[in-house]
C-alpha cells in the first residue's frame, strides 16, 4: 500500500441544523481496499458518507481525496474527482428506465463510446439488467433495484465507490450475491470501496478493515479478521454472546496497521 492514503478523514464534524451528528471522525481508505464501518441506526454512518462525498458540509475537520481537500465542495466537483456515493435505500430515477438509470451515472462523462463500454461491462455484472434495460425503474424488485444503484455508482468510473446499506431489505441469497460483485468490483475493476452495512458478518468478511461508530464517534477500529473475533463485536453485531463480555459494554480504540 502506498504511504499517502486515498481517503484520509481527519477529524470531522457534521450537523444537522444545531443538532451534532458525529463529532471528532477520523478514517483512513488506502487505494484497493475494501474498509467497512460498522454501527446501529442513528449511529452516524449515513452521515460520514454524506460528509465524504459533499452531500453535507462539515463545520470543522478535513476530507482529503487523492490529496486534494474536498470537504465543503460541491458534490459534481466531488464526483468530477472520482467518488461516487450509493444512497441507503437504493434511491434511483423511478420514471427513467434502466438504460436511463445508468446514463445518469455517467452524466458528468463526455467519453461516450467508453460510456457504452461500461454500460455492458455492468450488464456482464449484473444480467438480470440487460433484459430490464427499457423497463422503468420503479418497476423492479428491491434486488434489481439496488444492483441498478450500484451500475449507476460505478458509470462514473469512480476510484472511491462509498456504499450505504447495500444488503438492507434484500433476502440472503440476494445479499450473497450483490457482495460478490461488490467485491468483483473492488478486484477486476480496482475501485476502493468505503462499505456502511448493519450486516457485519458480511462485511468483516469481504473488507480489510473495519470501523465501528456509536453516537457519532468512532470507538473501534482493527483488521476485519481480528474484529471478527472481538468479543464485543461478537456480542453486539454478530450476535453471539460470551459470558466474559456480558454486561456493559467495553470497547478499546486499536490502530494497528499504522
Amino acid at each position: 500500500m502506498n504511504n499517502t492514503p486515498l481517503l484520509d478523514i481527519r477529524n470531522i464534524e457534521t450537523y444537522y441544523g444545531p443538532v451534532m451528528a458525529i463529532r471528532g471522525v477520523s478514517l483512513t481508505l488506502e487505494e484497493g481496499e475494501i474498509v467497512a464501518v460498522l454501527g446501529a441506526n442513528g449511529a452516524g454512518k449515513t452521515t460520514l458518507l454524506k460528509t465524504a462525498c459533499g452531500a453535507l458540509d462539515c463545520a470543522k475537520g478535513q476530507v482529503i481525496f487523492d490529496g486534494k481537500e474536498v470537504q465543503c465542495r460541491d458534490p459534481d466537483w466531488v464526483v468530477r474527482q472520482g467518488i461516487s456515493h450509493v444512497p441507503e435505500g437504493r434511491e434511483v430515477f423511478p420514471l427513467l428506465t434502466v438504460k436511463e438509470n445508468l446514463l445518469m451515472g455517467a452524466y458528468c462523462r463526455e467519453d461516450r463510446d467508453a460510456v457504452a463500454e461500461d454500460m455492458d461491462v455492468i450488464y456482464e455484472y449484473f444480467p438480470v439488467l440487460s433484459n430490464l434495460d427499457d423497463q422503468l425503474a420503479a418497476y423492479l424488485s428491491g434486488g434489481e433495484q439496488q444492483m441498478l444503484a450500484i451500475g449507476r455508482g460505478f458509470m462514473s468510473r469512480p476510484k472511491l465507490l462509498l456504499l450505504d446499506e447495500p444488503s438492507l431489505g434484500l433476502s440472503p441469497v440476494l445479499v450473497t450475491e450483490i457482495f460478490e460483485i461488490i467485491k468483483r468490483l473492488n478486484q477486476e475493476q480496482n475501485i476502493s470501496i468505503l462499505l456502511v452495512e448493519q450486516n457485519a458478518t458480511i462485511a468483516l468478511q469481504i473488507s480489510s478493515r473495519g470501523y465501528v461508530m456509536e453516537v457519532g464517534g468512532m470507538v473501534m477500529d482493527d483488521y476485519s479478521d481480528k474484529l471478527i473475533e472481538s468479543e464485543d463485536i461478537k456480542e453486539f453485531y454478530l450476535g453471539k454472546k460470551d459470558e466474559g463480555v456480558r454486561g456493559a459494554r467495553r470497547w478499546k480504540k486499536t490502530k494497528t496497521w499504522r
